[in-house]
């Protein structure tokens, strides 16, 4: 009996048991999925966001070389300029027939840089010369009148005396001899009038022709065959100039210095140049003349700078910087050159002022020394060179090594003062 009750037991089903397990493997296949996602996010920002880099914009550092640390008291930017230059036109308005000057041509004073259509000043001329013309021979006939009237009145003034004329007779010989003597006055006055007119339209038909006012070099062509010039700017199509030369010998620099700094310059005083397009050359100069007026606007005052050295390298409206020298006295050790950055490219990172230096796509982090500040520029005396790239106003999150790429139009001005 106990046994079939315990048998009975075993048949029941327990329903406090723990259910079967269940089977993991569409978990696993979702958690697959996930990481799958993952790792093709992660390569596609790897070569499409990562090999792309930061945007960045970038400027070039500028070389300011042992003049801005070694007997320089001053740095200064400024412009090569021409103190004789002129844009050559025409004296009378007209067509533009033939043009005989290029760019970068040397002329002569007093070559021939272009004609005009000379049509109506050779008409002017033309008749001009027929009525000078007219007007001697007009002085011939009365001088041919006037020798005969005078024989007359000897004549008669002989006769009346013998009592063979009678004075009525006379008088009016006398009369008809003056009256062409004053004739002949008149007659050669309006041949003067008439030889003034003819060599004025000479004048106007040499101006029917362009010449160099001195020797130099064109530096821009303006006209062509077939237009009008005019002296005059009447608007339109019209040009006022046949083209522009230049007296290469004429260059010169063109600084603007700081008022608060200007009591450094003076007359006479030893610069040295160099060209933002031949950074390695130094050029020897001295300060020509101050211009005593201030730029109001700028806080500036202009000064006038001499270079002791003539090449065809130096063109009108280069950049230049030029560093101000004090008087030689004792030789002073060589120091390393300096360099000029933007001062947008000066970080601080760590307690230490840093710049980030492009080379091809990456940009590396590199401490830096700064010196004066010139503008909107910062000297470097350590730590940057001339012609190198620097980042501007680098981000938060560019570190060391990282890749860049510069933004479209980022490429900044070199540094300048």
């Amino acid at each position: 009996m106990n046994n079939s009750a315990d048998l009975l037991k075993e048949l029941r089903i327990d329903r406090s048991a723990p259910p079967p397990p269940t089977s993991r493997r569409g978990l696993w296949i979702a958690l697959a999925a996930v990481a799958v996602l993952v790792v093709i996010a992660l390569v596609a920002w790897a070569a499409f966001g990562r090999a792309r880099g930061v945007e960045v914009r970038t400027a070039t550092v500028t070389a300011i070389g042992n003049g801005g640390a070694s007997g320089s008291v001053l740095d200064a930017t400024g412009y090569i300029v021409a103190r004789r230059m002129a844009t050559v036109s025409a004296k009378i308005t007209g067509k533009v027939r033939e043009v005989f000057i290029e760019e970068g041509m040397k002329v002569d004073e007093g070559q021939v840089m272009a004609t005009l259509d000379p049509l109506d000043a050779d008409a002017e001329r033309t008749l001009a010369s027929a009525q000078h013309s007219a007007a001697r021979s007009q002085v011939e006939s009365v001088r041919a009148q006037l020798s005969e009237a005078e024989a007359n009145a000897r004549r008669l003034s002989t006769l009346v005396n013998q009592q063979l004329v009678s004075n009525a007779q006379y008088d009016e010989a006398v009369a008809a001899r003056d009256s062409l003597r004053a004739e002949l006055t008149t007659a050669e006055r309006n041949a003067k009038v008439a030889g003034d007119r003819l060599r004025i339209a000479d004048i106007g038909v040499d101006n029917t022709i362009v010449r160099a006012p001195f020797a130099g070099v064109v530096t821009a062509k303006a006209a062509q065959p077939g237009e009008i010039v005019s002296p005059l700017a009447t608007g339109g199509f019209t040009r006022t100039g046949i083209g522009t030369i230049v007296d290469m010998d004429s260059l010169e620099v063109e600084v603007e210095v700081g008022e608060a700094f200007i009591g450094r310059v003076q007359p006479k005083m030893p610069v040295e140049a160099t060209l933002n397009a031949y950074q390695d050359w130094k050029i020897p100069g001295e300060v020509i003349a101050i211009i005593p007026a201030a730029d109001r606007g700028k806080a500036t005052v202009k000064v006038r700078v001499a270079l002791k050295q003539k090449d065809p390298r130096i063109v009108p409206d280069m950049g230049v910087r030029v560093s101000f020298l004090e008087p030689k006295k004792d030789e002073a050790p060589a120091q390393k050159p300096g360099a000029l950055a933007p001062a947008a490219a000066i970080v601080a990172r760590e307690g230490k002022q840093v710049a980030f230096v492009v080379t091809e796509d990456k940009a590396s982090q590199r401490e830096v020394t700064v010196g004066r500040s010139l503008g909107e520029d910062r000297e470097i005396t350590q730590g940057l060179s001339g012609g190198e790239t620097v980042v501007l106003d680098p981000p938060a999150s560019l570190s060391d090594g990282d890749r860049v790429r510069v933004a479209q139009g980022g490429d900044a001005e070199p540094a300048s003062e």
